[in-house]
């Protein structure tokens, strides 16, 4: 096992700049998933990792060595990708046992490490298939078995899901951390997809225009988002953000948002002057319906129109306007019939509102 260390890490196309100066360690034996928009650098950055793309400059270490210029095979990573890339005229143990065999591994041994990684991913009664007898979800299992037989000091992932249907992207989410619990092995994991960011992750990258913007755990990004973006991207429905102007009454602090007074609860920056201008991010969650308002000061109560609701099976989501102005989608809990046009009580975790600088959108605490 092994922790990889990228330093200043810059990689250009001829002229185009497109990973700047990125700084990143990650722990022995920790699960990092890169995460951002299409064409933010994240699978730039994996193949940099890998030996299959150089870098302009700037270091990458694996280990305690710096392996700039080590070639792909000697780096000991095991990458897997997004089209599993499986010898169609091979069965499932000589795929799986391929890079073995050319490392010129002895007979017994390959055997045993192939039909290990097998069991481990429940791939036994299919040794004998080739690819073209499997489904989506069984190839994408062999094509981890392949990596893990090398007994890799990191494992690579490219978007390895992306592929599958939904239902069993949720499973292969499920397969996926369990065998990471179970090898124990550095994982890096490229994906656009913030449900599995969230669900896997020890701890998410996220980067914009090849650029890290945050990094840290997924309660972190998603409670204590660094700037607007972080705060958008991250979560299912986006945060909901809204501008409006810093006040001080009487000793009261809130955002006034058109209409809206929304209370300005826990500390903030002494700089935060009466005025300012801010941008107001409510997470969709933080919107209570029912009996969970009842557990709200009354002063972060209130009633919205319903523009529409969607019943997601155990919640619901419900585009509703405060005030007659400011649009807010909210993520409640249970199935909520409610009718276009229907006056609803709501309340505000106003605890977890997010202030944010509109000019630099970056965070204020």
């Amino acid at each position: 096992m092994a922790n990889v260390q990228l330093k200043n890490v810059v990689k250009r196309f001829g002229d185009v700049e497109v990973v700047h100066g990125i700084d990143l360690e990650v722990e022995d034996n920790e699960f990092i998933v890169l995460v951002g928009p299409s064409g933010c650098g994240k699978s730039t950055v994996l193949r940099m990792i890998a030996g299959l793309e150089p870098i302009s400059s700037g270091e990458v270490l694996i280990g305690d060595r710096v392996v700039n210029q080590v070639s792909p095979k000697d780096r000991n990573v095991a990458m897997v990708f997004q089209n599993y890339a499986l010898y169609p005229h091979m069965s499932v143990r000589d795929n799986m046992s391929f890079s073995l065999k050319m490392r010129k591994e002895t007979g017994n041994d390959v055997d045993a490490k192939v039909e290990e990684a097998a069991r481990v991913l429940e791939l036994l009664p299919y040794l004998d298939r080739k690819p073209s007898e499997l489904s989506g979800g069984q190839r994408q299992r062999v094509a981890m078995g392949r990596a893990i037989v090398r007994n890799p000091d990191v494992f690579l992932f490219d978007e390895p899901l992306s592929n599958l249907d939904a239902q069993l992207r949720t499973q292969m989410r499920m397969e996926l951390r369990k065998m990471h619990l179970r090898l124990a092995t550095t994982t890096i994991y490229v994906t656009h997809d913030q449900i599995e960011a969230m669900t896997l992750a020890d701890r998410i990258v996220i980067l914009k225009d090849g650029y890290i913007q945050q990094v840290g755990t997924p309660i972190e990004v998603f409670e204590r988002p660094v700037n607007a973006f972080v705060a958008r991207f991250i979560g299912n429905p986006p945060m909901n953000i809204l501008e409006g102007t810093f006040r001080v009454e009487d000793g009261r602090r809130f955002v006034q948002a058109g209409p809206s007074k929304f209370p300005v609860v826990g500390g903030l920056s002494e700089s935060m002057k009466d005025g300012a201008p801010v941008l107001a991010g409510i997470r969709p969650d933080s919107i209570k319906m029912g009996d969970r308002i009842r557990k709200l000061p009354e002063e972060w109560l209130c009633h919205g129109e319903v523009v529409v609701s969607e019943i997601l099976g155990g919640h619901s989501h419900l585009e509703i306007v405060v005030d007659g102005e400011n649009k807010l989608i909210a993520e409640v809990e249970g199935r909520v019939v409610a009718h276009p046009g229907e006056i609803i009580p709501i309340g505000f975790e106003f605890d977890r509102m997010v202030l944010f600088d509109p000019e630099t959108e970056l965070a204020i605490y």
